[in-house]
């Protein structure tokens, strides 16, 4: 394992770009504006434009340098910076796009108190970098869409988490609504799965009634989306799941027994991997992660063990080397790992 980016800002989803590049998004670091709100978790965030894209990759000398593509898109963060929402996953999309879905954690209505450059969180955003500059416009609105039809019907509660351009626009998890929404070319929402609350052994006895918090998609080798569970609170560790997704049909699990999924991705032998950003619960305060490859026989076997540290993404590159962003929760200390093909 090598790190071959650091210094990056709360580095989220990570992809394979056009040009071979690894691209990674950057939630930032949120800003010193007088853009303040209470934060659900205590404390007040404040807005900045310190979210990007960020492209690195290797030269002829294999010497590993990474770039901003893509900057200025909308951070919100304590002083300190960590734990930023902002863009949270990029998938290429079309001609040399990508796609990148923007982090919220409330209501649409929440947008507003944070000015114009606010309301582009809950968003998702198709931009653009070359030799022209970059460009970013307005693709769809998945918290607007949670606060017309709440679909879960559990109060209304946006958080587009991760995202995957398609040949007909893109799907994405909203986290907060528990659902896995389609975004048409046009940027029209509509729902494709929601996840269930499932009930759960309570901290202190007696059983409690658990969110879904999707918060990974990607398509399998069979077509099929498959989905990563974080799960609420209690955040019980062994009880995420990776759910397979047709259009169509309900949700079915597919993996279980992990622990606070945070992406998941197949090799290129068709085996899933998990990653968890908490491989001991989230409650626990622990930050140690974990990158688990699932045999066909449904055998877990977790990969550079005691290596990550709240990791955030994942990717597999076209030589069969993982690529894992790391201290996702983290400003300017983050990083980006390669992991031999193992």
């Amino acid at each position: 394992m090598t790190v071959v980016a650091r210094g990056l800002d709360n580095p989220r989803g990570v992809t394979i770009g056009y040009d071979g590049a690894v691209v990674l998004a950057e939630a930032g670091r949120g800003g010193r504006s007088d853009r303040c709100v209470d934060s659900p978790e205590g404390g007040k965030v404040c807005l900045g434009l310190s979210g990007g894209i960020t492209a690195v990759s290797v030269g002829r000398r294999g010497a590993w340098s990474q770039r901003r593509i893509v900057g200025g898109l909308p951070s919100l963060a304590g002083r300190d910076g960590a734990s930023a929402v902002g863009p949270h996953d990029v998938s290429p999309y079309g001609d040399r796009e990508y796609v990148t879905a923007l982090g919220l954690g409330g209501t649409p209505q929440s947008r507003f108190d944070l000015g114009l450059a606010g309301l582009m969180l809950g968003q998702t955003l198709i931009v653009r970098s070359d030799r022209n500059g970059q460009s970013t416009r307005s693709f769809g609105d998945p918290a607007a869409f949670e606060g017309r039809r709440d679909p879960d019907r559990q109060g209304v509660d946006s958080n587009p988490y991760s995202i995957l351009g398609t040949r007909n626009g893109a799907v994405a998890v909203d986290a907060g609504g528990n659902t896995l929404l389609t975004i048409g070319q046009r940027g029209a929402v509509s729902t494709l799965a929601v996840f269930p609350n499932r009930m759960v052994a309570g901290p202190s006895g007696g059983r409690v009634s658990m969110q879904a918090v999707p918060t990974s998609v990607v398509r399998g080798p069979d077509g099929a989306f498959y989905v990563g569970q974080l799960t609420g609170f209690p955040f019980p560790v062994g009880g995420a799941r990776v759910y397979r997704v047709v259009p169509g049909q309900q949700p079915t699990v597919v993996a279980r027994g992990f622990t606070n999924i945070v992406d998941i991705a197949f090799d290129r032998q068709g085996r899933l991997l998990v990653l968890e950003i908490a491989k001991n619960g989230l409650a626990s305060g622990d930050q140690t992660g974990a990158l688990i490859r699932v045999d066909r026989r449904g055998n877990h076997t977790e990969l550079v063990p005691g290596r990550l540290t709240a990791p955030g993404g994942l990717a597999v590159g076209a030589d069969g080397s993982l690529f894992v962003t790391n201290h996702s929760t983290s400003a300017g200390r983050g990083e980006l790992l390669r992991i031999a093909n193992v």
